[in-house]
């Protein structure tokens, strides 16, 4: 009964169930403080429905297309968590330069909703897919697929990430349409396989087989509930066990990635997640785009304890493996060991360098790619072969690593967004000066620099 009701708590948590009445709730102002959507960038908002399995909140899509590509091979979803904050969130998540290097490599849009959940509203009337954000999400894809000239996106496949809520959302898509998901990351939240009679408004899903041959990690923070037993998030790992062990214990190609440093925070997961959805989509993305998604391969599958740090390969593995953490292979294995260890994943390519350098009187503006394995700290300015300035000065995230876009607590961008722009006000009128640029990745890793660009004030 403990078990169950801990279960019950840590579901209830994930999305925020305040027990009111939707229609009772006042809907606040349009989510309307967001960057431009000019090309490659695009956006549709639908209003809220007051029919019945329709979504009864106003959503935007926002999804970035890869410049220069002719057919999109599917799309990553990136889906904030419950509450008012953590949706408006969402409207900064197609801009996040890090989860666009792994969408640019796979020829995949990235997409992130942005639910316009009322304060203190129930999140479950978008979080579960069932009630009308499943048939808004798919709509939003064909329009947007309209209006960026990719009528694909429609029918591509998708690789989802979630937060909190996010990730009942995309374990839930997980289970409705196992045939579109080339693989999920659930942060923090998974949906819920069995009814609870406590709270018979939480739905239960069904587990339907073509699920189990879906790659799947659920990904909690050690402070909510493994390590740390107390507290808000204490049933969220009682949840996520749960939703493993259903789903593993039927041959499921599922794991648990346990940060060792957060709680319900997002922290660095990212460095894990990215590289992780990088091995699925190499693994299951068709060569031919419109074609089915390719078996996940299983030979070479490595186990690992749920909640341990080693992991080994299947054939070695002396614990049962379908109570075990199921890894791809011995290259996600590493890296899985690596970040429930300390975070800490070992990179050793340097970060892209930055292009199209431009001086128009004390304004230097230029272009970058980022390094998928670690992203971007910041950027080092150089005059005349000398040190000028970091752009950011201090780059900031206080949920993990420093970021050059900075880290709102749904893993997006913070706002405004930071440009690639520097003002230097100590140019000499009549002088001409030397610059160049050089990219900084979350472990210190520099980029070759770019090219110089010679420029001088006139006055």
């Amino acid at each position: 009964m403990m078990i169950a009701r801990m279960i019950f708590v840590g579901c209830c948590l994930l999305i925020l169930f305040c027990g009111q009445p939707v229609s009772l709730m006042a809907q606040q102002p349009p989510y309307d403080v967001f960057p431009d959507a000019a090309p490659p960038y695009y956006r549709v908002r639908y209003e809220a429905s007051t029919q019945p399995g329709e979504l009864s909140y106003s959503v935007n899509y926002t999804v970035w297309i890869p410049p220069g590509v002719k057919t999109l091979r599917g799309v990553i979803v990136h889906q904030h968590g419950c509450g008012e904050g953590s949706c408006k969130s969402g409207l900064t998540g197609a801009y996040d330069l890090h989860w666009q290097a792994l969408a640019r490599k796979h020829a995949c849009a990235l997409l992130s909703p942005a639910y316009e959940q009322p304060d203190k509203a129930d999140c479950q009337m978008w979080c579960d897919p069932r009630n009308g954000s499943s048939q808004a999400f798919q709509r939003g894809l064909a329009d947007l697929g309209v209006q960026s000239g990719h009528p694909e996106l429609a029918t591509v496949p998708w690789a989802l990430w979630g937060h909190s809520g996010g990730g009942h959302w995309a374990g839930g898509m997980v289970l409705l349409h196992p045939e579109r998901v080339a693989a999920a990351w659930l942060r923090s939240g998974v949906p819920l396989l069995q009814p609870n009679p406590e709270r018979a408004t939480i739905k239960a899903h069904t587990l339907p087989e073509a699920a189990l041959l879906v790659p799947v990690m659920c990904n909690p923070g050690t402070k909510e509930g493994v390590t740390v037993k107390e507290g808000r998030f204490a049933g969220v790992w009682p949840a996520n066990e749960a939703f493993f062990s259903e789903v593993r214990g039927k041959g499921g190609l599922i794991g648990v990635a346990v940060d060792p440093l957060t709680a319900h925070e997002c922290g660095n997961q990212r460095y894990f997640a990215i590289p992780w959805l990088d091995a699925c989509l190499s693994l299951r993305l068709p060569k031919v785009p419109g074609q089915p998604l390719n078996n996940m391969p299983t030979a070479d599958a490595w186990l690992a304890a749920p909640t341990g740090t080693e992991a080994f390969p299947a054939s070695a593995y002396s614990g049962d493996p379908l109570q075990a953490t199921w890894l791809a292979n011995q290259a996600v294995a590493q890296s899985w060991m690596e970040y429930v260890k300390d975070t800490a994943l070992t990179d050793r390519t340097a970060p892209p360098t930055p292009n199209n350098l431009r001086v128009e009187g004390q304004d230097l503006t230029w272009a970058a790619e980022v390094d998928l394995e670690s992203g971007l700290s910041h950027f080092i300015i150089e005059r005349d072969g000398e040190f000028l300035a970091n752009v950011p000065e201090q780059p900031k995230n206080p949920f993990g690593r420093p970021l050059f876009q900075g880290l709102q607590y749904s893993d997006t961008p913070t706002q405004p967004l930071v440009p690639m722009r520097y003002t230097d006000t100590k140019i000499e009128p009549g002088r001409q000066h030397v610059y160049r640029v050089i990219a900084v990745n979350t472990v210190g890793m520099k980029s070759p620099p770019s090219a110089v660009v010679t420029a001088s004030r006139s006055r």
